[in-house]
């Protein structure tokens, strides 16, 4: 038996895959007015499910139980509670909703399931009285599987996110790599709602109750993002979708039946296994006067219009669960084949922390951004759970450097990186979190005209002046030191080999443009290397910019495909001269971004095709110029430079010719990128020499920059 069950799961797999793959092309016949998504997959995912012998049989041994059940006198006023899990799986974009839409969206459900919704008191004369409390709690879990204490949410970085194709991927993805257990979450231990950017064209789905999956995490209920809740991506009227998606998840068909598609003349001879509500087909829309199946119905003995008020059709004014859908869905709790007994049982509730008061289990806490230019204020917002009445915050480099609120407000006047703390108690148990090197504070603006050509790094792990996102926690943007365009140098992100699906991005320090005049033209210039490797890949290169220090970003170019790179190479890339690189301009860096904090990102979206390079990245004022993005010869006022001795040992001399007098700006920098030595100097018209003082470096690799109105200019040296 054991063989033949393991086949008939690999023919579902399939079975489902295929035909949900297929379906991708949206129907309006199933989607509510006005509407771009299928409302419900329900009956769609049913149907793939029943071409499978194996579940056939599932199914007709849960009907038998559902009959016996039936006869049994339902328990009264006895709220059952069952325990929820948000999964919200991301791909760092909108559809990683905030807490407060979950919380949101849970007492919204909670309200609908206790008759607790003030418009369930304006239901169509025809129904008054008939709106049922459901006696139903959710709550949300607070222990995972292993008994780790959580907060009811987990968050999984994905793209699977957007790609609905196949819920159990989705699910494979959750497991994989969530904030909180890497592991299944029973299906007959949890409520799992998995929360996505796409899920095949659907606003929401789930399968039966069913002995098929009791245990299974699938056994579960998906929902699109902006389906969630009232508030944040959500709104007041895709609010109910998980009522009505919880209400099949309880055995519940639609009003109309057993098909997928409102508006069917033929499901007038069908039946959603409920007395007292009426035959339909459905509606999209709040059409009062419907009555669209004329005839007795054998519950009121007489014609009655449609109960398009019911959570169960798809209008847009759903207010009521009726006393017969009640007892089919509490029936359905008491069901041991489908798991649905031990999700509300005592042992289960206390098992995964729904029965049992809460206490503070973990402090936790967020920042509106963990990178900030100077003076810039943060709000630190309290995470802590599940219960907190006290918070001692540490702000190393913060002002206030401590705090009793909780959530305060701290600003930061210093550069540097720092740590933020939290002891967090309930009044009788406390617990502290301490996030090492949390806040980034950039350093002072530099001037235009800017360069940048990663000559003068070793790294860029840990660079104040630069920072480096790598969302997958692997390969990420880091310093290559035997190639570039200009100099020895460039920045490189190994992108042959990886998985599909990684973000990747390198984002500058602030740059002053505030001294551009509003009429003035300001030039983005930068180099490249990209190939692809195979001929159909399609990668991106995506550059945004923000005059707020990156509170706020706008994306102004995008390189994709053909455009990015038309050559194709299977083996990892490398460029080898100058003709291997590619030179962009960009003049779209408008009026409103000439602030202080001006800042840019270069973002790489990779599919695990070829590596990427990035060098001589320019920020000036006037058109483009070939010229100025010259790199180590950048600057045109200084000609003839000589570095010498080098190996140095006490004094490092630095001999050149100037072909004006300006003021000249010289500065040291270690291979990770701190600086050592600066001064300013004026330089005067012809032969020039400056003498460093060397004799406090250690030994090593050192960078020497010559920074000028027109220009900068970097030199390698060694101490001995």
């Amino acid at each position: 038996m054991k063989h033949i069950y393991t086949f008939f799961v690999a023919f579902f797999l399939v079975s489902v895959t295929a035909q949900v793959k297929t379906k991708n092309t949206f129907d309006p016949s199933n989607a509510r007015e006005g509407e771009a998504v299928e409302y419900c997959h329900q009956h769609k995912k049913m149907a793939a499910l029943m071409q499978n012998p194996e579940y056939q049989y599932h199914r007709m041994m849960d009907s038998l139980e559902e009959i016996q059940l039936a006869k049994k006198p339902i328990q009264k006023a006895t709220v059952y509670k069952i325990p929820v899990v948000f999964h919200v799986l991301h791909n760092g974009g909108v559809e990683n909703i905030s807490d407060e839409q979950i919380y949101d969206c849970l007492d919204l459900l909670n309200r609908d399931y206790r008759l607790l919704n003030q418009d369930a008191n304006n239901v169509h004369a025809e129904f008054q009285g008939m709106p049922a409390d459901i006696e139903v709690e959710f709550l949300l879990a607070t222990k995972a599987p292993n008994g780790q204490c959580f907060k009811g949410i987990t968050r999984t970085l994905s793209a699977m996110s957007y790609d609905g194709a196949d819920g159990g991927l989705q699910v494979d993805a959750i497991v994989a790599g969530n904030d909180v257990f890497n592991g299944t979450w029973p299906g007959n231990k949890y409520l799992n709602v998995f929360i996505c950017g796409d899920i095949g064209g659907a606003a929401g789905y789930t399968t039966n109750p069913s002995g098929w999956s009791a245990t299974q995490m699938t056994n579960g209920i998906w929902v699109l993002h902006d389906y969630v809740g009232s508030i944040g991506t959500s709104s007041v009227g895709t609010s109910r979708t998980l009522t009505h998606e919880v209400g099949h998840w309880l055995n519940l068909s639609h009003t109309w039946g057993s098909n997928n598609n409102p508006g069917n003349a033929s499901s007038c001879s069908t039946d959603d296994n409920v007395q007292d509500t009426p035959n339909c087909i459905g509606v999209q829309a709040c059409v009062m006067s419907s009555n669209t199946c004329n005839s007795d119905n054998a519950y009121w003995g007489f014609d009655i219009r449609d109960n398009i008020e019911n959570y169960m059709d798809y209008s847009y004014c759903s207010k009521m669960f009726t006393q017969g859908q009640k007892t089919r869905m509490r029936t359905a709790l008491q069901s041991n084949n489908t798991g649905r007994a031990n999700v509300i049982s005592a042992a289960n509730l206390t098992a995964v922390g729904a029965g049992t008061a809460p206490y503070l289990c973990k402090a936790d806490f967020s920042s509106t951004r963990t990178t900030i230019c100077v003076g810039d204020t943060l709000q630190f917002t309290d995470e802590s759970y599940n219960l907190v009445n006290g918070w001692n915050w540490a702000f190393t480099g913060g002002t206030p450097a401590t705090s009793t609120s909780q959530n305060p407000i701290v600003v930061y006047n210093s550069p540097g990186v720092y740590n933020v703390s939290l002891t967090a108690t309930d009044g009788g148990t406390n617990d502290s979190e301490t996030k090492n090197n949390f806040i980034r504070v950039l350093p002072a603006p530099a001037t235009i005209p800017f360069w940048e050509g990663f000559e003068s790094y070793a790294s860029l792990n840990n660079l104040i002046n630069w920072e480096v996102i790598n969302q997958e926690n692997n390969n990420a943007f880091t310093i290559e030191n035997t190639t570039g365009y200009s100099g020895n140098q460039c920045a490189k992100l190994v992108n042959f080999g990886q998985a599909p699906s990684n973000i990747d991005e390198l984002i500058s320090s602030p740059i002053d443009l505030s001294v551009v005049p509003a009429n003035g033209t300001v030039t983005l210039s930068f180099r490249y290397s990209y190939r692809k490797k195979l001929a159909a890949d399609y990668e991106y290169l995506k550059v945004f910019i923000t005059g707020d220090c990156g509170e706020n970003w706008v994306q102004r170019k995008t390189l994709g495909g053909s455009q990015l790179s038309s050559i194709a190479l299977a083996s990892s890339w490398k460029p080898s001269s100058q003709a291997d690189w590619a030179t962009v301009h960009m003049t779209n860096v408008t009026s409103n971004y000439f602030e202080q904090n001006f800042r840019v990102k270069f973002r790489f979206e990779g599919e695990g095709g070829n590596n990427f390079y990035l060098d001589d990245i320019n920020l000036y004022s006037g058109s483009p110029s070939n010229t100025i993005v010259l790199g180590v010869t950048e600057d045109q006022n200084l000609n003839n430079i000589t570095l010498y001795p080098n190996p140095v040992q006490d004094e490092l001399s630095v001999e050149y010719t100037a072909t004006s007098a300006s003021e000249l700006t010289v500065s040291i920098v270690d291979m990770a990128g701190k600086l050592i030595q600066a001064h300013r100097i004026q330089s005067n018209t012809g032969q020039n020499i400056i003498m460093m003082d060397t004799k406090e470096l250690a030994a090593g690799k050192y960078t020497l920059l010559l920074q000028g109105k027109s220009g900068k200019t970097t030199l390698p040296f060694i101490k001995h």
